[in-house]
């Protein structure tokens, strides 16, 4: 096993490049690809989340919260492909049966394996059984286009620290460990505050770290990456996650009041749709330019809610990300 070890998302994601760039060739469903088997990757620092690397690889901060907010609502709705139009490659007749929300929020219309790890965790911390599901035989042996890369979560509440540890049978380091560390350490550090615990390790076991031949060229595009900033705690009430419709509420740091847009991404095919920002303090008039008010947005999301429904309210959330990454721009 290899093992890698960070501070921040820059680090890890450099590393494990250069890592994935050096092994074996091998052509799974025809696509030339660069394999390294048995990887164990550790962030020590999981709000440090959010990568910065261009001109080598833009990541679009849009698309990673909504793909956050879409997982954490127990949702399947296409209105994903509103921010990421290229997953509509994987969907069969529109859906993406491999979904994480369902799965994590309603396995066999039955269990919401969140509630279920926050239930054993305030009820045993010292509980081994905080599990979280994905991969379903039932359904992935089937031949649908989209099998869940993560096999599943674990947490362990160990001296009042939460750590959470990702099983994945395989890991696309270039186009998608970006975005699945930030949905992974997001969701690391809700279970840890509604648990009440202090946020630890986190760590992400990988069957097959993998980059594409043809994303090489722009690996090789990657020099020195400035540390990943450390973001604001993030904080929500349990109980308005109960019915896979819930809030999430950002604090502390600054939002930028301008309605400048981000330069365009490359993920995302949709233009960003920058939402009216409101500050929660004394005041919840906008202020123009760069002045600092109380970053505490809130958001929510519904599994069944219609796409301007859930686009309208979780665009809330975007200016107080845009926030952290404004000094990028």
């Amino acid at each position: 096993m290899t093992s890698l070890t960070a501070d921040s998302i820059a680090e890890l994601f450099s590393g494990a490049v250069t890592l994935a760039k050096s092994g074996e060739k091998i052509s799974p469903r025809g696509m030339a690809t660069h394999e390294v088997r048995d990887v164990h990757l550790l962030l020590t620092q999981p709000r440090a989340r959010l990568l910065y690397a261009p001109p080598a690889r833009i990541v679009n901060p849009a698309f990673a919260v909504a793909e956050t907010v879409w997982h954490l609502s127990g949702s399947d709705a296409p209105w994903i492909f509103d921010y990421n139009n290229r997953l509509r490659q994987f969907a069969d007749e529109g859906v993406l049966l491999g979904a994480y929300g369902p799965r994590m929020r309603n396995w066999a219309g039955k269990v919401d394996q969140l509630a279920r790890v926050v239930e054993i965790l305030q009820a045993d911390p010292d509980s081994r059984r905080a599990l979280i599901q994905f991969y379903d035989p039932a359904q992935d042996a089937a031949g649908h286009k989209d099998v869940p890369c993560t096999l599943g979560f674990r947490f362990h509440l160990r001296a009042g620290r939460l750590h959470m540890a990702t099983m994945m049978r395989g890991q696309d380091v270039w186009i998608g460990m970006p975005y699945d560390v930030f949905f992974y350490t997001v969701l690391h550090e809700l279970v840890a505050g509604w648990i009440d615990a202090e946020l630890g390790e986190f760590h992400l076991h990988i069957g097959s770290l993998h980059i594409y031949d043809e994303h090489i060229e722009q690996a090789d595009m990657l020099t020195s990456l400035p540390a990943s900033e450390i973001m604001p705690d993030l904080r929500t009430p349990w109980q308005g996650m109960l019915h896979r419709s819930g809030s999430l509420v950002f604090v502390g740091g600054a939002v930028p009041t301008s309605r400048a847009k981000p330069s365009a991404p490359r993920r995302c095919a949709s233009a960003f749709r920058p939402a009216r920002v409101s500050g929660v303090g004394s005041s919840r008039t906008p202020v123009s330019g760069h002045a600092r008010q109380p970053a505490a947005l809130v958001i929510s999301g519904s599994a069944q809610e219609p796409p301007h429904g859930a686009r309208g309210q979780m665009g809330n959330m975007l200016p107080t990300l845009l926030a952290w990454t404004r000094r990028y721009g």
